[in-house]
């Protein structure tokens, strides 16, 4: 197996793609608007990805935050809100908050199980700052790092509950980048002291059976290479101050913030730590080279995968309680607007 998640580049497969991923066997596969079109044409697609493989458990992936970051939306599927309202609501009713997010996250992966989707690049972690770029912004959980965590921890579980895997987001902290790590890199500036804010939401939820890293330089730990490529980062930092031991994704490989062919930045990547690499745009020529780039998965990293799929589970269809539990978020979100 190859340690990457490969994209799809429409709403069925091509010959060529049907034939590269057999042969290839990728980790996974991450999903985008692209590829969902209808309910039943997406779970057509997620359905002939598994019979490729012959895995039930195939990681199948996507980003579906709420908000902005939502690949799935109306009118065929749910809307759902981006963390802020969460962090409103957390301000002066905690409790409310947190079981929001619990409702919110079990209803968005009922859905997702219904899809065929067993895991959500959700909840990201990254603590807000001011003045820093919106690239993280309104999808910040809050400005307090053990909100973010309570937060975070609550969307993990409803996710949990609805059959999918919840993966924490951007280590070691995307909350104060300047820039859009899509167009350009990030220096973080800040030095250690001040990043134990960042570090700590990650620190207290590290028990998160996957974690994505972020493209940002933090000279307080390594000057010269961004947090994916460095091992100073993922080894000292992720899997030794953070204490992090799930399965740890790359972001977007393709993102601007890097340079160097993609192949060359995956084979960086993977030779700092990372466990697997995250590849979106469905490229072929891309895929071919990082299948050549990369060794085959090792068994320390199949049991991290396995780990991370195991209480994953696909639905015959959306369950009935979905209504349920999307009205209660809505009644305790309206909490907010009343007190405001």
């Amino acid at each position: 197996m190859i340690p990457a998640i490969f994209g799809c580049s429409g709403h069925t497969l091509t010959a060529d793609e049907r034939a590269f991923f057999r042969d290839a066997d990728p980790a996974g596969y991450i999903l985008f608007g692209r590829n969902c079109e209808t309910p039943e044409q997406l779970r057509a697609l997620t359905d002939e990805l598994r019979a490729l493989h012959g895995r039930e458990r195939l990681l199948i992936s996507i980003d579906q935050e709420g908000g902005r970051v939502a690949r799935l939306r109306p009118p065929h599927w749910s809307a759902y809100p981006a963390g802020e309202a969460f962090d409103k609501l957390y301000a002066f009713a905690p409790a409310s908050a947190i079981e929001a997010a619990r409702a919110n996250a079990h209803a968005m992966g009922l859905e997702l199980s219904a899809m065929g989707i067993t895991v959500d690049y959700h909840p990201p972690l990254d603590v807000r700052q001011k003045g820093a770029h919106d690239v993280i912004g309104d999808r910040s959980l809050g400005h307090d790092p053990m909100q973010v965590a309570a937060i975070g921890r609550a969307l993990i579980e409803g996710l949990a509950s609805g059959g999918v895997t919840g993966c924490i987001k951007h280590m070691p902290g995307h909350g104060r980048s300047m820039v859009d790590t899509h167009k350009e890199m990030p220096t973080v500036h800040a030095n250690a002291e001040e990043l134990e804010t960042d570090l700590a939401p990650f620190r207290a939820l590290n028990s998160a059976l996957i974690g994505m890293t972020g493209h940002l330089v933090f000279p307080a730990w390594d000057a010269d290479n961004p947090a994916t490529l460095s091992e100073t980062v993922i080894c000292d930092i992720i899997r030794g101050e953070i204490g992090f031991d799930g399965l740890l994704l790359t972001d977007d490989i393709d993102m601007e913030a890097l340079d160097g062919t993609i192949p060359e930045r995956s084979a960086r990547a993977h030779a700092a730590g990372c466990d697997i690499i995250l590849n979106c745009w469905a490229k072929m020529h891309d895929m071919q080279g990082i299948c050549e780039a990369l060794p085959n998965m090792s068994d320390d990293i199949a049991q991290r995968l396995h780990r991370a799929l195991e209480g994953t589970r696909v639905a015959s269809a959306i369950a009935d309680e979905q209504a349920e539990l999307l009205a209660k978020r809505d009644a305790l979100l309206a909490l907010q607007e009343e007190a405001a």
